[in-house]
């Protein structure tokens, strides 16, 4: 699909989901996955293949799960695109777990690595945090068609979080926690030699370890934090997890497999109680995983 097609998708379904209820936009936003799901066997079978791999269940499990994750990748959308209309509803959409954690962290005026991953519904996750009145940034991912990545960004400020830049902007992400601010980063993702190679659902990925790092020269708060969806409905909870470190970051000399090792652990256990929220089609082991002879 080119883009001018896609973004054209994207304007009708827009202008769709605003002029539906707010539930019936969430629930026709998985019907819209499921067709993708239907739509896209080669991703499917891979996205299977790796879900058999990182979780050891059998085909049929897979299916269901993958199927599961286009579903909420659709309702994920439908309620990213329709953010301003439940924006005065979020307190009762989402409820939180450990706020206590971020609180503290914040007090200390260092600033919050909040640490995530593309599970359940992570731009709501954001919206919901600034919604409480914290200082909510999140490190924005370009898009093959720069006005998708202007809309994502658009669509956030309106929720009053503030896109970092659009690819990891060391020097941005630096200031906003020298500011005593929160920001958002996920880091399932494959960075190739960027990264260090450490277990990801306890198979070998090459992982980010730049918020470890920045956690390390700067002192600030890194605290592992998820939005998960409450089954299939448009209702949410929100988890922030105590630091993996007692002083909630990583010491002077700790090397950063040790530290994203523990990161990745935390995403892991989450992913696992929620397998169906994780966005499988993602090639998270592209180059570390050996081909099969």
């Amino acid at each position: 699909m080119n883009k001018e097609t896609s973004w054209r998708i994207i304007g009708m379904v827009q202008k769709l989901f605003s002029s539906i209820p707010y539930p019936i936009s969430v629930k026709f936003g998985g019907f819209l996955g499921a067709l993708l799901w239907a739509g896209s066997k080669r991703k499917v079978d891979e996205a299977e293949r790796r879900c058999v791999k990182a979780l050891q269940v059998g085909v049929t499990g897979a299916r269901k799960i993958v199927r599961g994750s286009y579903m909420n990748l659709g309702r994920s959308a439908a309620e990213f695109l329709s953010m301003g209309r439940v924006r005065d509803r979020l307190h009762e959409l989402v409820e939180f777990h450990g706020e206590e954690h971020l609180k503290k962290a914040l007090e200390r005026g260092k600033g919050v690595i909040l640490l995530s991953a593309h599970l359940g519904n992570w731009e709501i996750g954001a919206a919901a945090v600034a919604a409480k009145g914290y200082p909510m940034n999140a490190i924005g991912t370009g898009q093959r068609d720069e006005r998708i990545t202007n809309l994502i960004i658009e669509k956030r400020a309106a929720e009053r979080v503030t896109t970092v830049s659009k690819g990891f902007d060391l020097k941005a992400a630096i200031r906003c926690l020298q500011r005593g601010e929160a920001l958002a980063i996920l880091v399932d993702q494959d960075v190739r030699d960027k990264g260090v190679v450490v277990p990801f659902l306890g198979l070998p990925a090459s992982t980010p370890y730049g918020p470890a790092k920045i956690a390390q020269k700067l002192h600030c708060s890194l605290l592992p934090a998820f939005m998960i969806r409450r089954g299939t409905s448009y209702f949410h909870d929100f988890y922030v997890l105590p630091s993996p470190w007692e002083k909630g970051y990583p010491d002077e000399n700790e090397d950063m497999e040790v530290s994203m090792t523990l990161c990745n652990n935390a995403i892991s256990d989450f992913i696992k109680q929620y397998p169906d929220q994780w966005m499988w089609l993602y090639p998270r082991w592209a180059s570390t995983e050996v081909p099969e002879e």
